[in-house]
């Protein structure tokens, strides 16, 4: 029979074998873990092993290159069109037309006295551009203008000095190629009465000497009247008148050049 002491050692001895087992137990766990850890740690890199070990794609063959397609060359540019002309020309002998803008007659104005007219039409040069515009305004002055003398005919002659186009005034040189004048006699003035009434008288008188009684001097009276109106015909004054608005042309004797509007 087996004693107390005896009995407690197999009980330790159990107990250490048991001990034994779990710590072999809990290292096998352990070294179980560590490797499984391992293998998480590593498994990226073999991932990535795997990864690049596979064969790259083959590279894309290149894209043979294209000819170039047949384009159209683009047409040149116009060249810019010319700036317009800053002057204007009136060509030597061209005609401008002319109204008188008040009435000139030979009973009321002298030699030198001023006048004007206004532009009836425009002028225009060889291309058709407007040198001189209807409504511009002639200066001029009355160079001759006398009263028709005994049996003679009176003249009016006028003088254009300058123009004024779009507000600037230039001078010209040129002359009156025909005007619309009429001739206006005074009717029977005081002098014609007095010639008639000279005439009168003067054959009354050879009448009654000639004829020695009251109706022989009636009759030279009346002939001595006819006299004195015929000598009033021939002698009274007649006027060359312009009415206002009469057509006149003026010719240019030099070419006339102004600014373009």
């Amino acid at each position: 029979m087996k004693t107390h002491a005896e009995t407690w050692l197999h009980v330790l001895a159990a107990v250490a074998t048991v001990a034994c087992l779990g710590c072999v137990k809990g290292e096998q766990a352990g070294q179980s873990g560590d490797s499984t850890a391992r293998n998480l740690t590593l498994a990226p890199t073999e991932s990535t092993a795997a990864i690049r070990d596979v064969p790259a794609g083959r590279p894309e063959a290149a894209k043979p290159t294209s000819t170039p397609e047949h384009k159209t060359p683009a047409p040149a540019p116009k060249p810019p069109a010319p700036a317009p002309p800053t002057t204007l020309t009136a060509a030597a002998g061209t005609r401008v037309p002319l109204a008188i803008s008040d009435t000139i007659t030979t009973r009321h104005v002298k030699a030198g006295d001023p006048f004007t007219a206004t532009v009836s039409a425009a002028v225009k040069d060889a291309q058709g551009h407007v040198v001189i515009p209807a409504g511009s305004t002639v200066q001029g002055t009355v160079d001759a203008a006398e009263a028709r003398k005994p049996g003679g005919s009176g003249r009016l002659v006028l003088s254009v000095h300058s123009v004024t186009v779009r507000g600037t005034t230039y001078p010209v040189l040129g002359s009156i190629a025909s005007m619309d004048t009429v001739e206006q006699g005074r009717g029977v003035t005081t002098g014609d009465a007095e010639k008639v009434g000279a005439g009168a008288a003067a054959g009354a008188i050879v009448g009654k000497l000639i004829g020695k009684d009251t109706k022989g001097a009636l009759i030279g009276g009346l002939v001595g009247a006819a006299a004195g109106a015929g000598a009033a015909r021939e002698t009274r004054s007649i006027d060359v008148v312009l009415p206002k608005g009469a057509a006149v042309t003026f010719r240019l004797d030099a070419p006339l050049t102004v600014k373009r509007g």
